[in-house]
Formats: C-alpha cells, structure tokens, sequence
C-alpha cells in the first residue's frame, strides 16, 4: 500500500487574480497558507487488471474509459496507468465546495501516490504544474491556480502568477511569535453549506475579461497581497483585520453570488462583537467563513454565529507527501527513466 497526505488551504488576500482571465493580461498574486486538514489517498495494485475507486461512491470497471470520476481517469492517463490498482480517498472535511481546496488537493494526492505506484519521484514544482494541467486543461474546469500550488507546496506563502505561466511560490517570513499569535486569533466557521465553485467561477471570468470594475477591484487585491506580505514580515498584525475586511468587499463585487443574504448577516454579526475583518474562503457562497480577532473577542463571536460550528485549524508547513510506502506495491511493470 502507498498512501499520500495533501493539505487543504486558506486564501486570505488575492483570490481571483490567479484566474487566467486576469494574470494573463496583468499578472497576479495570492497570500495563503496550508492547514492541517487533509485528503489522505491509498494506492495498492489489485490482484486482477481492473481499477476499483472508493470515494463518494465506489467504481469498479475493467477499463480506464469506463472511469466516472473524471479527474482519477485524467490523472491515470497523465501517470500513465491503464489498471492494476486500487484508489480510496478520506478526507478530513467535506470533499468539495467548501472552499478548502479539496478539490485541487485531491489532484495533487492523487498525482503524487500514483506516480509513487510507478516508481516515480515527484517535486512539489512538477505535482502543481501536473495539477494544473490535469484540472484545467484536460478536464476543462474554469479554475485558477492557486490550490494546486498550495497543496503541493504547503506552508504559508505569497503564490504569484505570471502572463507567461510561470509561477513563483516565496515563503512570508514572520517571527513564531507572530506566526502563533495569527493562528490563535483567526477563526474559521463551517456554515454547512456547500457550493459548485465553478459556477462563479466561470461568471467571474467573464466579468473580468470584459469589466474595466472587475479588473481595477482585483488590481486593488493584489495589491493588498504585498501589503499584507510586508505587514507581516514585519511583525505588525493590526492590520491584518483591515486588509482582510478589504479584501472581502472587493471580492462580492467581483461576480454575483460570491455572498448571499445569510452569509453577510453572519459576517455583520461578527463584526459587531469584535471581529476586525474577515471572509468566506474560496469562490463564494458557502463553506467556512474565516475572522480576524483578538482572543478576548471569540467568545462573544462564537454567541453571535451560533449554531455555526467553529473549527481548530493551524498551519501547515508540508505540502502534498508520501506518509506510507511499500516497496511490494509499485507497480511491477514501471521502467526508471534516467
């Protein structure tokens, strides 16, 4: 058996500028960081040629054309497998809508445990870039960027986007002390709602590829991205609340249905009883709602948002990773290519 670990993330700043509507023509930026929530992913060759996947449902085919799950058939063509092998996957919240990334960090894991069954190494540089292809071009989902570099790298970064596709991953430098006082004053709420990200998605590239509005809001995010960078680098959390109630504003103007009547009551709510700022993660209109507040606050927002449920989280430093691997497991026909 081989088992992969991959992180799930949190944008704070910047999200919808790694879309390629935007970053093509003007380049784009995100701060996020890896959390300690995770899609775990379990690879074993079967004892016959089929393919057996356990997810949501379990298929069990024959052939590789016969697979429903588009992303595992797209990522056994990319790997190269054509049966053999036996897929599971658990995640540590909801697989999808949420977002988390989950649908990205289950590529990557995806990515990563299968080229393992090969035989193969696989940097973090090249599970995104695979990532990216397989969600994006060979599936065809109106996504950005971001949660394929975020899951493969882990850890809390600035994630830049350039008009030639490049991608660049630079660590935030912050002071533990500054780290840990982040961590503890950030709280995320699951409001048990979920939501198709695609659907904005896909009008939120279109409103930026036409709407001068749209593009001058997220010329402004990515610039709050560097101010937050630097914010932090130089151990000055006070802003933070601010940049992330900024961010949010700019980021329902985007699209239609990035927020909805319940999540803006929710989000008034808690900044009525202390929270500085705050946001859902991911596209919009559902999933977990993040705040910024001091500690003496919680409390009294936690009343306020009842009966959401709120989550523990920290940071993650690792990104997508084998966390088990049995050599008998590989699969017996790979070839090591030099």
């Amino acid at each position: 058996m081989i088992i992969s670990r991959t992180p799930l993330r949190m944008s704070f700043v910047g999200g919808g500028s790694d879309l390629p509507s935007y970053y093509r023509s003007f380049g784009g930026a995100v701060l996020s960081t890896a959390i300690d929530k995770y899609v775990f992913i379990t690879c074993n060759r079967k004892f016959d040629n089929g393919i057996r996947i356990a997810y949501s449902k379990t298929e069990e085919v024959n052939d590789l054309r016969q697979i429903e799950h588009r992303i595992v058939k797209a990522v056994m063509s990319e790997i190269g497998i054509k049966g053999g092998v036996e897929i599971t996957t658990v995640a540590d919240v909801p697989s999808r809508g949420t977002g988390l990334g989950s649908s990205s960090s289950f590529t990557v894991g995806l990515l990563n445990v299968l080229a393992a069954f090969k035989g193969r190494y696989t940097t973090s540089s090249l599970l995104a870039e695979q990532s990216c292809r397989v969600e994006i071009d060979m599936c065809g989902d109106p996504i950005g960027k971001q949660d394929q570099f975020a899951a493969a790298y882990g850890g809390f970064n600035l994630i830049e986007f350039h008009p030639d596709e490049r991608v660049d991953v630079s660590p935030v430098i912050m002071s533990p002390e500054v780290r840990k006082t982040l961590e503890r004053r950030l709280m995320v709420f699951y409001t048990g709602t979920t939501r198709r990200a695609t659907d904005i998605l896909e009008v939120q590239s279109r409103e930026t590829a036409t709407r001068p509005d749209t593009q001058n809001a997220l010329h402004r995010m990515v610039e709050l991205v560097y101010a937050l960078k630097t914010e932090l680098e130089h151990g000055n959390l006070d802003s933070f609340g601010d940049i992330l109630h900024e961010n949010w504003e700019l980021k329902k103007s985007l699209a239609p249905g990035v927020s909805n009547e319940g999540i803006d009551d929710w989000y008034d709510a808690a900044r009525r009883h202390g929270a500085l700022g705050g946001k859902i993660l991911g596209a919009g209109a559902g999933g977990f709602l993040i705040f910024y507040a001091n500690e003496e606050k919680h409390k009294d927002i936690e009343k306020a948002l009842h009966p959401l449920r709120r989550v523990t989280f920290a940071f993650e430093p690792i990104g997508s990773r084998i966390i088990f691997y049995d050599p008998t497991t590989v699969d017996p026909e790979f070839s090591c290519e030099v």
